[in-house]
C-alpha cells in the first residue's frame, strides 16, 4: 500500500488564520455543550422518571395502609362463595369511591397460591394465574415494587381496553387475621410522564442555563488560549530560524577548522611518508619503503575521507559553484558505492541563496536516508526550476526498501529524526514536502518551493 503524506509546509506569507482556529475553538466548545446538555437532559429526564415512579410507590403505600388494609375482610378468601361475595361487595364501593380515579384505573387483590380474590372488573374474580418473581418475592419480603405492565399476559387479556400503557404497582396487605394478600393498582403511564416533564423542567433548565453560562465564561479563556498558540507559533518559527541559521554557521565553521586543520595536517603528513618511502627505496631498503607506502595510501585515503565528509557537513561549491555542481558532489560519493544515481538538474539555475541552500540540505538528508535505510542499486534526483506560476520541485527517487510513511511520519524511530528536520526546515521556508512510501516498494520525496 502507498501512503502519501504530508510533513510539512505552508505559505510564509500567509500565517494562520487565526479567526478560523478561534471559530473551530468555538465550534467543538459548541459541540462538546451539545453533547454535555443531550446526556444531561437523558439523564435528568430518567431521574425525573425514577421520580415519577417513586411517588407512585409512595401513593400506593399510603393507600394500602390507610383505605384498603382498613376495609379487608378475612372472609375474602372463605370458601364458601356466597361468603366471599358477599365481602367483595363489602369492598367495591370503597375501591371505586377512594382508590379509581383518572389516574389508578384497576385494582386487584391476589391469594399467595395465585387466585384473585378481588378486582373492579368482577370477570376476573376467581381466575387463578402464576404470580411471577417478582410478585412472590414482595410476599416473602415485604416492599413495594413497580413495572410497566405486560398486557400479553392471560392475566391482563381484561386490561388491554384500558388504553395506552400501564403502570404496574404492587405490594403485601393483611386482613384482620392476618392473612397475606398481593395488593395491586394498575396506573396510566400518562401520569408517570406528566409528573416526569414537571420534574425534568425544574431541574433540567437548571442544567442547560448552567452549561450555558459555563460555556459563555469559557469565551475568554478559548480566546486567551488562541493567543498563547498564536505567540508559542511566532515564537516557534523564530527560534527554528535561529537554529538553522545557528546550524549553518556551526557547520561552516566545522568545515573550516577541519580544512584548516586536520586536512592539512594529514595532507603534509602524507608528503613526508611518501619521501620518506622514496628514501628508504633509494637506499635499498625495500621492506621499509613497502610499509611506508601502506603508510602514504592510508594518510591520502583519510584525506579522501575527510574531504568527502568537507563536502557533506558544509558543501563549498554551493557557495562558489551554484547547487548544480554542489548536487553533483553530493552524489559523487554514492557512485563510488556502486549506487546508480540518476542527476537531473538544470546547467543554469538561479535562485536565492536560502531556497539554495533549503533545496541542497533536503536532497543531502533525502540522499542520506536512501544510503543508510534503503540500501537503494537505483536513486534519481530531479530539480524542476520554477516559473509561470510553477513551484520549484525538487524529486529524489529510490528503489530501496521503503517503509511505513504515516508511522514513521507520526513517531519518528531511532535514526529518523531527519524527517522531522528536514519537515521543519521546509515549513520555516514556506516550502511544502511530501512523501510517498510503503515497505518493499521504494520512497520518493517532493519539496516544493513556492516561486519567490
Amino acid at each position: 500500500m502507498r501512503v502519501t503524506g504530508a510533513v510539512g509546509g505552508h505559505d510564509a506569507d500567509e500565517p494562520p488564520n487565526w479567526w478560523r482556529l478561534g471559530g473551530g475553538v468555538a465550534l467543538v466548545a459548541l459541540l462538546v455543550f451539545a453533547g454535555v446538555a443531550a446526556a444531561s437532559a437523558v439523564t435528568a429526564r430518567r431521574a425525573a422518571e425514577r421520580e415519577a415512579v417513586n411517588d407512585a410507590l409512595a401513593i400506593t403505600d399510603i393507600l394500602a395502609t390507610s383505605v384498603v388494609e382498613p376495609a379487608l375482610e378475612d372472609a375474602l378468601t372463605a370458601p364458601d362463595p356466597a361468603v366471599a361475595t358477599a365481602a367483595v361487595a363489602r369492598l367495591d364501593p370503597v375501591v371505586r369511591q377512594r382508590l379509581l380515579s383518572a389516574t389508578i384505573v384497576r385494582v386487584k387483590l391476589w391469594t399467595p397460591q395465585g387466585r384473585v380474590v378481588y378486582s373492579d372488573d368482577p370477570r376476573q374474580i376467581g381466575e387463578v394465574f402464576a404470580l411471577g418473581d417478582d410478585e412472590q418475592g414482595v410476599l416473602r419480603d415485604p416492599s413495594t415494587e413497580a413495572e410497566v405492565t405486560d398486557v400479553s399476559r392471560p392475566e391482563n387479556r381484561f386490561d388491554r381496553g384500558l388504553g395506552g400503557k400501564l403502570l404496574e404497582v404492587y405490594r403485601p396487605v393483611w386482613t384482620p387475621s392476618g392473612q397475606l394478600l398481593l395488593f395491586e393498582t394498575y396506573s396510566r403511564y400518562d401520569a408517570v410522564t406528566s409528573r416526569t416533564s414537571q420534574l425534568w423542567r425544574g431541574f433540567g433548565g437548571i442544567t442547560l442555563s448552567s452549561l450555558l453560562l459555563l460555556l459563555v465564561a469559557q469565551a475568554p479563556l478559548t480566546w486567551a488560549l488562541v493567543a498563547r498558540v498564536r505567540r508559542a507559533q511566532a515564537d516557534r518559527e523564530a527560534w527554528l530560524g535561529r537554529a538553522v541559521v545557528a546550524s549553518e554557521e556551526e557547520r561552516r565553521r566545522i568545515a573550516a577548522t577541519l580544512h584548516d586543520g586536520a586536512v592539512q595536517e594529514l595532507a603534509a603528513s602524507a608528503f613526508l611518508v611518501a619521501g620518506a618511502a622514496d628514501r628508504a627505496r633509494a637506499s635499498g631498503d625495500a621492506a621499509a619503503a613497502a610499509r611506508l607506502d601502506i603508510a602514504a595510501d592510508t594518510v591520502r585515503s583519510s584525506i579522501g575521507g575527510l574531504r568527502s565528509l568537507l563536502v557533506d557537513i558544509y558543501p563549498p561549491s554551493l557557495r562558489t559553484a551554484g547547487l548544480p555542481t554542489a548536487l553533483r558532489d553530493l552524489v559523487a560519493p554514492m557512485r563510488s558505492r556502486d549506487v546508480d544515481v540518476r542527476l537531473d538538474v538544470p546547467d543554469s539555475l538561479e535562485l536565492p541563496e536560502a531556497t539554495e541552500a533549503l533545496v541542497f540540505r533536503v536532497a543531502q538528508e533525502c540522499l542520506r536516508n536512501a544510503a543508510r535505510h534503503a540500501d537503494a542499486g537505483t536513486v534519481e534526483v530531479r530539480l524542476a526550476p520554477a516559473g509561470d506560476g510553477r513551484p520549484l520541485v525538487l524529486e529524489v527517487e529510490d528503489d530501496g526498501a521503503g517503509f511505513d510513511a504515516a508511522a514513521v511520519l507520526a513517531e519518528p524511530p531511532e535514526g529518523h529524526f531527519g524527517v522531522r528536520v528536514m519537515a521543519d526546515v521546509a515549513a520555516s521556508s514556506g516550502a511544502t514536502l511530501l512523501v510517498r512510501s510503503a515497505p518493499g516498494a521504494g520512497t520518493c520525496w517532493r519539496l516544493e518551493v513556492p516561486e519567490p
